[in-house]
């Protein structure tokens, strides 16, 4: 049996005199163990620590930053020297698990960098050209190795506002508050879609941080806005999916990086629209259209009205249907009774001057229109209209859509014969109705996705938009359109959508976001809802409403009205709208001749937002309700109901702004908090130093 262990413990004395008895190189050996199990455990805390959390790995650095692999499974975007992080991707398209190595099978190749998930996707990443000093672009390309894998790289929204992109209904500054369901990136038309995107986009997506996202105009793309989160890129997946392909650039700040990416937007040539429009209010016609000579009766008669309360120099807009009515009834009338001006059976437009006339067109043509009837007779539609592809060898149909309510058939921009006929029926109907603007509505969306039906590769996106606006452009710089995408070089006026009659960012509150979103994309030359709003027929049924929204309005290109003054408020009102018009002549038509000169040499917006005078200062990144005309006047509007208040952020530091009504001076880069501001009042500013 085992021998017997004695129990209890050792005693005191035997174990401290062994202690002391021990040499001095028995010492230094177990002080030696004591150093190296120290050691020991340190490596392995760091080799756990390596394990369980890997470090980022860059995959491409240039010289004013790089790119890194980070250990959640996103591409990390840093300023180089000091690291600063401008952007945060997350990929959601391949196994996030395993970081790419450092060598990668095109790491010889200087400027690049190639990686591929097996049987899921591949990346190519590549430095490019800088396309302004102090600017470093990335190439980002995904491409599918499967046809179900769907490439989505979501850009995250924490410490960064993010700017561009589509215009929406409810539109908001910066876009971390937009919330938009995965969907197509194209134009659309608001009024029959209030969720989809706007009329106006631009494949372009600005940081705060100076960084940009440009997205090629060839590649197939969706979008989604999720608030205060992420916006996110989608290409589809499909057996004809296609790479997801975008620039990524670094600028050293978001004002450096609005103004290398406003010059690439207006493109090299770009023209002015007729500035004469800027000093020229626009009121629109809503009076009878049952006939001919009611709308000869309504004109004449609001004209009169105008006159009588000073208000004679501008522009009555004539809606589609009213053109329709008026050039039909005008066609009748012999050429000897026209050259007379007989006012009993022609039109007339002396009858109105000095206001001028426009009138509205759209590339629509409801099926049992005349128009679209006699091209049926003449064989005419498929070359004429856009049409279905043939079916099995059989004849192609046009492609019918929904415009106000009808069965229309659309323009085929692609072909030239029906381009020429539709600019040549447009120069007629100007001159036959002395007409000195044409309003172009309905440029805005793409018919075959309306229809899910595949486009053809030449209007595939908003390639009809953009095809649509060139055409225009050639009836010369007096016209207005509807939509936008590419087209920020051409001499149009673009107008805006229409907008809810309330307070919300739908109405209101929504249009200084308005402004800065189309002005930053390139079009500085547009012009806003009627004041009020007039979305859904809405007339403006608060007067406090209406004198907000004219005081906005004041400060914009152009003064564009539905309801006159008269016939929504008290006589106060209409005296204020003599005088905003007036200021709008004296101070604002002056301010942005003065920078359109400016945006043809460089392609810089003339409304800028407040962080344009301060790039660098976090509050300047999220004010909505501000905006600057150039670098000289800063408008400051309530957009709150009952609001006598607000606090006012005057951007700039250095800078001295002086009040215009009070011409009491501040210091830029501060707040002014409770500044007062009355309902006959608008806070601006001017910059004096």
């Amino acid at each position: 049996m085992p021998l017997a262990r004695p129990t209890g413990h050792l005693p005191e004395a035997a174990w401290t005199s062994g202690f002391r008895e021990m040499t001095e190189p028995w010492k230094g050996a177990v002080g030696c163990l004591g150093v190296a199990v120290f050691f020991a455990m340190t490596i392995g805390i760091i080799s756990w620590q390596a394990l369980e959390q890997p470090p980022e790995e860059w995959v491409l650095r240039g010289r004013a930053g790089g790119l890194l692999w980070e250990c959640r499974g996103a591409l990390l975007l840093r300023a180089l020297p000091g690291g600063r992080p401008a952007a945060l991707i997350w990929v959601g398209s391949v196994p996030a698990a395993q970081p790419p190595p450092p060598r990668d099978r095109c790491w010889q190749e200087g400027g690049r960098f190639c990686y591929a998930w097996e049987e899921d996707a591949e990346l190519h990443l590549s430095l490019e050209p800088p396309p302004a000093p102090a600017t470093e672009c990335y190439g980002v390309q995904w491409t599918p190795l499967r046809p179900d894998v769907v490439l989505k790289d979501c850009f995250s929204m924490a410490n960064v506002s993010w700017y561009g992109g589509p215009s929406m209904g409810a539109q908001r500054w910066p876009l971390n508050g937009a919330d938009s369901p995965v969907q197509p990136l194209v134009t659309g038309d608001l009024g029959t879609n209030p969720t989809g995107y706007g009329p106006l986009l631009e494949r372009l997506f600005l940081g705060s941080t100076g960084v940009t996202v440009t997205v090629a105009p060839d590649v197939p793309l969706l979008l989604s806005l999720e608030r205060e989160r992420q916006f996110c890129l989608v290409s589809p997946a499909g057996p004809a999916a296609q790479p997801l392909r975008y620039r990524l650039c670094l600028s050293p700040d978001v004002a450096a990086a609005a103004r290398h990416t406003g010059s690439r937007l207006a493109g090299p040539a770009r023209a002015l629209p007729d500035t004469a429009l800027l000093g020229s209010p626009i009121w629109r016609y809503h009076g009878p259209a049952g006939s001919a000579a009611k709308i000869k009766r309504g004109l004449r008669a609001l004209a009169r009205r105008l006159k009588r309360h000073g208000l004679q120099e501008g522009v009555l807009a004539l809606g589609e249907r009213g053109t329709a009515i008026l050039a039909a009834a005008q066609d009748h009338v012999v050429p000897e009774r026209r050259k007379r001006q007989d006012s009993a059976q022609g039109w007339d437009p002396s009858a109105i001057a000095p206001l001028q006339l426009a009138i509205t067109l759209s590339p629509y043509a409801s099926i049992a229109s005349p128009l679209f009837l006699r091209s049926l007779q003449d064989g005419d539609t498929e070359s004429r209209w856009l049409s279905l592809p043939p079916q099995h060898g059989g004849c192609s149909v046009p492609l019918l859509s929904t415009w106000k309510g009808r069965l229309c058939a659309r323009l085929n921009v692609t072909s030239e014969a029906a381009l020429g006929w539709y600019l040549a029926r447009a120069r007629r109907l100007r001159q036959l109705l002395g007409a000195a603007y044409v309003a172009v509505e309905g440029a805005e969306g793409n018919s075959f996705l309306q229809r899910a039906v595949p486009p053809p590769a030449e209007l595939d996106g908003d390639r009809y938009t953009g095809a649509l606006a060139a055409a225009l452009a050639t009836l010369g710089n007096a016209t207005i359109i509807s939509a936008g995408a590419s087209s920020s070089h051409l001499p149009l006026f673009v107008q805006m959508s229409p907008r809810r009659a309330d307070w919300s960012h739908a109405g209101l509150k929504g249009l200084v976001p308005s402004v800065l979103h189309y002005s930053l994309l390139g079009y500085s030359f547009f012009i806003p809802d009627a004041v009020g709003g007039s979305l859904d027929g809405d007339s403006p049924g608060d007067p406090e409403l209406y004198v907000r929204w004219l005081q906005i309005v004041t400060f914009l290109p152009v003064m564009a009205f539905g309801t006159p003054p008269w016939l929504c408020c008290d006589a106060w009102v209409l005296n204020l709208t003599r005088q905003c018009i007036q200021r709008h002549r004296d101070l604002v038509v002056p301010l942005i001749r003065k920078y359109s000169e400016e945006w043809l040499s460089s392609g810089s917006p003339i409304f800028r937002p407040p962080w344009w005078l301060s790039p660098s200062d976090p509050t300047a990144f999220t004010i909505e309700d501000e905006f600057l005309i150039g670098d000289e006047v800063l408008v400051a509007p309530i957009t709150e109901k009952g609001q006598r208040w607000r606090d006012i952020y005057l951007p700039g530091a250095g800078q001295v702004w002086t009040d215009a009504r009070t011409a009491r001076a501040f210091h830029g880069g501060t707040v002014l908090r409770n500044y007062s501001a009355g309902l006959a009042e608008v806070p601006f500013f001017v910059r004096t130093s």
